[in-house]
Order: structure tokens, then C-alpha cells, then sequence
């Protein structure tokens, strides 16, 4: 569906370098810190920025070659764009009917009786919920074969949340669709996505699938002494603390199998942000 292959962008202070594929009826989530290089990545899939080397395909064409029928199979929630504050939902109603060959005006006004969307009430009043709400259905309303998701779910409470996550998961249970997510909310994208690319200073520096994340990867919490006396083979990275250290590790059984005097935390989407990003943040903590 997706294959970005050494796609470079360069800013002045900063680089992007990516590679990274989604295939046909996968969802995948895109993770790292504010600023680390996810939404340009986003707009590199969907072409709206000129990318300065590699290439980057969808739908097995290159970006730029996408005809406007293509283009209309791909549903788009981006972190900084909206819909028309003055409008109401009946108003951008026609817009829709006008824009995408494959809009089913009953099936939108059904979704948005569903989620209680008032449909005579200006989206200038909406709750930021109300608004995410509208911008999903929006991206799903034309029968969108590929969804790209920038924080979709920022700002909203755990119902509206759910709610939101319930759709994607709908959406995502026909085999021919895909979906790439990103979201500062782990739970989240552990309970939707089948696999995780971490981003961090403009580059890809993981990519696992998330079940082996949640069960394969750990947190050891280790004291001085007990580190001294630690297999580091399968560590992946290593943190100084008050207490000793804290090493991730995508081999949690061979230390729970070795070392039962060892803390050990199950992996979470989370604890690998927070490690692999952290040379970035604070440089090398290791011995």
C-alpha cells in the first residue's frame, strides 16, 4: 500500500531519512517524540512536500503519478489541518458530494447521527471531540482504501478516545483496507496496530511487531551489582538511574529464565520511546 525507500528531506535544522512500508491490510503506527519527524513523513506519503532524494509510492505508483481517482481513495487527518469553522455539517455536505465520486451522503448523515453529531450546529462550536469526530468520519465517508492518521486522537477524553478507535477498528476489518497511525497515546496504538515504526531525529530506529513488543520486550531495573553480573548481549539500551540502571531488552524471557532476582517490567510502546530516544535528549548514559 505505502513504500518510502531512503526518502530524504532536508530543512535547515533538520533531516529526515526514511524507509518504511505498510502493507495491504495492516495498520501501522508511527511513534517518537514531538518534533522527531512524523508529520513530514506524513506529508512525504501524500506528497505535500518535495522531497529531495529516495521514493516514495502508494498504490504501487510513485507520489506523483497518484491520479485524482487515487487520490480519492486515501483518507487524511493530519495534526494541523481543520474544517470550515463557519460551516455546518448539512452545509459540508455538498462539498463532499462535489469532491469524492464514492461519497454515500446516507451513510455520512447515518455516522454522524450515530456519534451524535448535531448536523445544523456550526463546527466553530463544536468540542474538540465533536471536531476529531467529523474529521474521521470525513476521512472515512468516500470508501478510503489507505488512512493517514497524525494524531487523531490529541486532545479528547478516554470515551471519545474509544469511541474514535472503535471506528478504525471497523473500518480496518475489511482485509483490502490500511491505515498508518501516529499518537502520543501508547494504549492506543497497542490496541489497534498490528506493527510500529519508532521515528527519532528524522530516522527510522525500529520497526517491530507490536505483539512482540508487548510480549518479547522488558524493562529490567537493576542494581549496580547486579548489572556488574548481567548478560548485556541482548540489551538494546541502558539507562543510569539512583538505583543502578534501566536496560531494555527485546529478550525479556531469557532474563526472567536467568536472573529471578531481577526486576523485570513488561514492554510498552512507552518505556521503548523513552529509551531510544534518550541519547538524543541527554547522550550516552551507558557504563
Amino acid at each position: 500500500m505505502i513504500r518510502m525507500d531512503n526518502v530524504l528531506k532536508q530543512y535547515d535544522n533538520f533531516r529526515l531519512e526514511c524507509s518504511m512500508q505498510v502493507p495491504v491490510g495492516q495498520v501501522t503506527g508511527l511513534i517518537g517524540r514531538n518534533g522527531a519527524g512524523k508529520s513530514t513523513a506524513f506529508k512525504a506519503i501524500l506528497g505535500l512536500i518535495h522531497t529531495d532524494g529516495g521514493t516514495v509510492e502508494v498504490f504501487g505508483k510513485d507520489v506523483a503519478e497518484l491520479t485524482q481517482a487515487d487520490r480519492e481513495k486515501i483518507g487524511v487527518v493530519l495534526s494541523d489541518s481543520g474544517l470550515c469553522s463557519w460551516f455546518t455539517i448539512r452545509d459540508f455536505i455538498p462539498v463532499l458530494d462535489t469532491m469524492y465520486a464514492d461519497f454515500s451522503r446516507e451513510i455520512f448523515m447515518a455516522e454522524c447521527e450515530r456519534l451524535e453529531l448535531p448536523l445544523k450546529k456550526k463546527i466553530k462550536d463544536f468540542s474538540t471531540g465533536m471536531k476529531r469526530k467529523l474529521q474521521i468520519l470525513v476521512a472515512l465517508s468516500h470508501d478510503a482504501k489507505l488512512l493517514i492518521l497524525d494524531e487523531p486522537t490529541a486532545g479528547l477524553d478516554v470515551v471519545a478516545r474509544d469511541e474514535l478507535l472503535g471506528l478504525l477498528r471497523e473500518y480496518a476489518e475489511n482485509g483490502d483496507r490500511s491505515i498508518v497511525i501516529s499518537s502520543h497515546i501508547s494504549s492506543d496504538l497497542e490496541g489497534i496496530c498490528d506493527d510500529v515504526y519508532m521515528i527519532d531525529n528524522g530516522k527510522i530506529v525500529l520497526h517491530e511487531d507490536t505483539d512482540v513488543l508487548l510480549n518479547e520486550y522488558g524493562l529490567l531495573k537493576v542494581t549496580d551489582a547486579q548489572y556488574e553480573k548481567l548478560d548485556k548481549s541482548y540489551l538494546l539500551e541502558t539507562k543510569k538511574e539512583s538505583f543502578g540502571y534501566s536496560c531494555l531488552t527485546n529478550q525479556r524471557q531469557f532474563y526472567q529464565d536467568n536472573y529471578s532476582s531481577v526486576v523485570i517490567e513488561k514492554g510498552s510502546i512507552d518505556e521503548v520511546i523513552t529509551m531510544l530516544a534518550k541519547r538524543r535528549l541527554g547522550g550516552k548514559v551507558d557504563e
